[in-house]
């Protein structure tokens, strides 16, 4: 027990005990929490998938963790640490691992691929193709896959393939795969992961875009791959062939920085030198929320529409007395979604109280066009909240390298009209378009 008296146990402490009827019941207690609170945060919405949850036992794939962490719905497990102390490889939070198990709609008799490896989501998707079909997990690191092996030996499941190499050219001699499932954070998606899927296979990958990481389910149409669902997740960086570095930009020391995740890098980042020793301009939009309020959509509004589009990031423990900007109004919240202005000036998003709970969106702006940058997203943050607050969804589809704006745009070849407000965002391997329909009244 710990100081105050709560039993306190981890995975090692239950698997020396398997047979010990308080363990196996606070795995239980556990468990049936976990369940309960991802159907309330509507992750898990089907029988199938919720069986597996209370099939496959994840403290056998995290021994030395406490139980209660383990079956936490919401929180990964991290299990591998890089020179700098970031997290290289996790066992996803139960959260993201249903929704993406919805997303992939696998069924019995499937082939399934999963890219990036923990052992844990590769046993629930065996549990999900049955003794007839085929899961492969693959990963770049020697130490994951031994290590995802060992327990899926463990635990019973040793008909899981693993293998260890770079994802990005797929698995040939194990395609064509009905469900591709990608369980890292990927800036590109390789030609592989599609042609190694059949005529109509689900590929569902969590894609960066311009700095946005929404998990994307994607079939087929034609030449192009359509998204049928979108969530917000968050994983760790792909690694070998298919890593990808976001550029910096320091404005204060390296305690304030904006990155550019994709083609919005100014030209001429040295117009922004001394831009936060400019007053701060603040503008409102109007717009509130709650504060316990989710507004997913605002930031991938954003992204489509702002040509300058980037992240903010400032450090945990910055203060302004460091001799940098205050960030934010008085009882107010700075996000990280900004944009670069006419190249000298900048304005990310931000909040200030209006009443108990409630809060205004607008933003702070800083340089010489600090006003008119903070005003240009303040305007970007009524259209959203007039027309796609509450939907329509945008559409996303993922096209060849080398497909033409005009193809993209045409409603004809399943792009959408130009009418539509479309952002394509170009990678390595294909195009990303980011496309809502016409404003709705």
């Amino acid at each position: 027990m710990d100081a105050g008296g709560n039993d306190k146990k981890t995975a090692d402490s239950l698997s020396s005990a398997e047979s010990n009827s308080p363990a196996l019941e606070h795995v239980k207690r556990a468990r049936d929490a976990m369940i309960e609170q991802l159907r309330d945060l509507n992750a898990l919405r089907s029988d199938r998938v919720a069986a597996v949850f209370r099939t496959v036992d994840r403290h056998a794939f995290a021994p030395g963790v406490l139980l209660d962490e383990v079956y936490a719905a919401t929180t990964a497990v991290k299990t591998k640490w890089d020179e700098h102390g970031a997290a290289v490889s996790s066992i996803s939070a139960p959260q993201i691992q249903a929704f993406m198990l919805e997303q992939a709609s696998v069924q019995p008799g499937m082939r399934v691929l999963e890219v990036g490896s923990g052992g844990v989501n590769a046993a629930m998707l065996a549990e999900l193709v049955g003794e007839s079909g085929s899961v492969t997990t693959m990963d770049i690191d020697p130490e994951i896959t031994c290590r995802a092996r060992k327990f899926l030996d463990t635990a019973g499941y040793s008909r899981v393939r693993v293998v260890c190499g770079d994802a990005e050219e797929g698995i040939p001699d194990g395609s064509p795969f009905d469900v591709v499932l990608v369980t890292v954070g990927c800036w590109d998606i390789p030609p592989a992961w599609s042609e190694q899927l059949i005529d109509g296979g689900r590929l569902v990958v969590p894609l960066r875009m311009r700095g946005i990481t929404r998990s994307l389910s994607v079939q087929r149409t034609g030449d192009h791959l359509v998204s049928d669902s979108a969530e917000v997740c968050g994983f760790v960086k792909i690694q070998g062939e298919g890593a990808h570095q976001e550029r910096m930009l320091l404005l204060h020391g390296d305690r304030i920085a904006l990155s550019f995740d994709d083609d919005t890098y100014p030209s001429d980042p040295h117009q922004l030198d001394g831009v936060l020793a400019t007053d701060r301009a603040d503008t409102w939009s109007g717009a509130t929320v709650g504060g316990m309020e989710a507004f997913d959509s605002l930031p991938l509004w954003l992204a489509t529409v702002l040509p300058g589009f980037c992240l903010l990031s400032v450090d945990s423990d910055y203060v302004p007395s460091d001799g940098g900007p205050v960030m934010a109004v008085e009882g107010g919240r700075w996000f990280p979604y900004a944009h670069v202005y006419h190249g000298d000036s900048f304005a990310y998003l931000a909040s200030r109280r209006v009443r108990p709970g409630v809060f205004e969106m607008g933003a702070h702006g800083f340089g010489p066009h600090g006003y008119a940058a903070a005003e240009a997203l303040s305007e970007q943050i009524r259209t959203w909240h007039n027309h796609y607050r509450h939907d329509p969804a945008p559409e996303i589809a993922i096209w060849p390298q080398d497909t033409p704006d005009d193809l993209i745009h045409r409603p004809e070849t399943g792009g959408r009209s130009s009418a539509t407000t479309t952002a394509v965002i170009d990678k390595r391997h294909t195009r990303i378009s980011i496309s809502w329909p016409p404003p709705t009244a």
